[in-house]
């Protein structure tokens, strides 16, 4: 006869209760922390060895994963006391004075409260009046506050000096799952452990070691399922194992697990999966209702085709991951076959789809509907190409065409036609009827309708014909062109942004590739390609670079200004006034052009090029 046997039966003999497994097997010790709680048993340790007891303690995680636990067996080995042993110790293998009185709750020295039917000041006043007397039996009197978030801020600021300076004789121990909400003054008096959510292989482990204790026979799937379901809980991950042994017989399965959670077969997440990145809505549809009609919750099956979408995009960066014991066999490989053949972009692109169908689903009337359509959303994506792959595709035919011709968009699937908007000018494109694409051919065309046709005409698709570069009304051959073209256009602003801002990187007819100075307003580029199309008639694509770029107009001339003066410090005559006049300094450097009666020399600077490139020249004005 199995433990379990045994105890209902004594139960049911006795009247005694049952004890539920999460109270059975709650922690005694730190050995039994280890699981999951690794590094805050390792301070725990340390701290103790040397001595270096905190005065209060502040524990905080989620339900379930120990803070209460961890809050007895801290006040136990703070009491640790045995014939042979009289300090705090964490070596708590052999049962001390205490220690039974204390982990059951009933120890007088270790007061227990609950702040969320304890909030006020009141119940705070009475701590801080019993503090000065010292315990009755144990070495310190031990205050386990649990659920402190829920103190109001009067109760709060009552406990701050106390908690500050408290009598050598005790200590102060919280828990919490809402640690935000806890006065940073309070905090800043507490040595604060988080306690970790527990791993789901962890979580197996464990229920494997307690299915053993009891006698219960446990597939391995059903124990995966029950950590998954517990989300880094132990004690929701207890509860759930006894309520599957209940609903078993005492027998643990997976089919069992899977109707009592109302979940969908792992492996029929992973079809459903399939249908929906190949396209085929029939398919899905069909798996989909037929989950359905098995018992799943639509919201759940949604909700396990988001975390098999996360594995697989998971998997194809940290391969190491398909070793997760919680995983099934066919969830590993087919994870991993997917990881290889489907683009993070689409994966990317269902993981978005499905956190707002989920939403959608949960708020809908009519749960399964809506979960229909979410699946026939994500079956129609997979037809669609990769927003990058769009806008580079539409850009190439745009450059084919001269950049006169608009394109329409590939996801107008709707009959309506889709605007693009290039140099400011905004043209209509119309789509072309075209067959639907089949699941297996995803099938993406674009296709364009010139300016000249007129919209009675029936449309044909249109081969881009290779064409000469088109030549600009002005040369554009620098950047010093574009702010002299906007000075005698009279726009002193775009003028000074593109003196300030822009840093060229590649620069040819048609085509401007820059990088910008920081402040640069967003609107600079496309204001730019606008202008520059109405000056020099042509389209121009100007797109921002990664390249840092040359300096932009003003940086040269600054470093041309530098240059002129460090040179004028050089040159014999000006290092002799400066000599001569302690405290004089180069304030600039004026380029002059040299007075000549010949018209055709005096338009050109020859000596103010020279003078840039360093030397001073007859005819520089600098000015000390």
């Amino acid at each position: 006869m199995s433990d379990t046997e045994r105890q209902a039966k004594d139960a049911a003999s006795t009247g005694t209760g049952y004890r539920v497994l999460a109270r059975k097997y709650r922690p005694k010790d730190f050995t039994d922390l280890m699981v999951g709680q690794e590094p805050m048993v390792r301070t725990l340790t340390n701290a103790f060895e040397t001595g270096r007891i905190a005065q209060a303690y502040m524990l905080t995680g989620v339900r379930g994963v120990g803070k209460t636990t961890t809050a007895r067996i801290l006040a136990r080995a703070l009491n640790y006391k045995t014939a042979a042993v009289d300090r705090p110790t964490i070596d708590l293998r052999e049962p001390g004075d205490h220690c039974q009185a204390i982990m059951e709750g009933r120890h007088v020295d270790v007061i227990e409260m609950d702040a969320a039917s304890h909030t006020g000041i009141d119940d705070i006043r009475e701590i801080i009046e019993q503090v000065r007397y010292r315990p009755v039996s144990a070495r310190y009197k031990v205050y386990i506050i649990d659920e402190v978030h829920m103190l109001s801020t009067a109760a709060f600021n009552g406990l701050l000096k106390t908690l500050e300076e408290p009598p050598e004789h005790v200590k102060f121990i919280f828990a919490t799952t809402e640690i935000r909400k806890v006065p940073i003054t309070v905090l800043s008096r507490c040595q604060r452990f988080d306690l970790r959510r527990i791993s789901a292989s962890d979580l197996v482990g464990l229920f494997t070691t307690i299915a053993d204790k009891e006698g219960i026979e446990a597939e391995p799937e059903a124990l995966a399922m029950i950590a998954r379901a517990a989300e880094g809980s132990a004690r929701d991950g207890l509860s759930l194992l006894d309520q599957a042994i209940a609903h078993g017989s005492g027998f643990v399965a997976a089919d069992a697990v899977r109707a009592m959670l109302g979940l969908a077969d792992r492996a029929r997440i992973v079809d459903l999966f399939g249908h929906v990145v190949k396209g085929d809505v029939s398919a899905a549809l069909a798996e989909f209702n037929s989950q359905y009609e098995a018992g799943a919750n639509p919201v759940v099956v949604l909700t396990d085709l988001a975390d098999f979408t996360h594995l697989v995009t998971r998997l194809k960066y940290v391969p190491d991951a398909a070793d997760d014991p919680s995983l099934s066999e066919i969830e590993r490989t087919k994870a991993a076959e997917f990881a290889q053949g489907v683009a993070v972009t689409a994966l990317s692109r269902i993981w978005q789809m499905l956190l707002k169908g989920i939403t959608e689903t949960e708020n809908a009337a009519r749960t399964a509907g809506a979960a229909e359509m979410v699946l026939i959303r994500l079956a129609h994506a997979a037809h669609l190409p990769a927003p990058e792959d769009a806008a580079r595709r539409l850009a190439e035919f745009s450059e084919g065409n001269g950049g006169s011709r608009p394109v329409s968009s590939p996801n107008g699937g709707n009959g309506g036609g889709a605007v693009s908007y290039q140099g400011n000018a905004m043209a209509r494109a119309v789509e072309t009827p075209a067959p639907r694409p089949t699941p297996s051919a995803p099938v993406a065309m674009l296709r364009a309708v010139p300016n000249t046709q007129p919209d009675s005409q029936p449309l044909g698709r249109i081969e881009p014909k290779p064409a000469e570069a088109p030549k600009p009304l002005v040369p554009i051959n620098s950047m010093a062109d574009i702010a002299e073209l906007a000075s005698q256009k009279r726009d002193p602003k775009l003028k000074a942004l593109v003196r300030t801002f822009v840093r060229p990187v590649k620069l040819e007819s048609g085509r401007l590739d820059v990088s910008l100075t920081s402040g640069a307003p967003g609107t600079l580029l496309n204001e730019l390609a606008v202008k520059l199309k109405e000056w020099t008639g042509i389209h121009w694509i100007v797109s921002l670079s990664r390249e840092e770029g040359q300096p932009t107009l003003v940086e040269a001339e600054a470093n041309a200004q530098k240059q002129r003066v460090a040179d004028a410090r050089q040159d014999p005559d000006v290092a002799a006034i400066l000599a001569q006049f302690p405290g004089a300094k180069i304030i600039d450097v004026r380029v002059r052009a040299p007075e000549t009666e010949d018209e055709e020399a005096a338009a050109a600077p020859p000596a103010a090029a020279e003078s840039v490139d360093g030397d001073i020249l007859p005819g520089d004005d600098i000015e000390f």
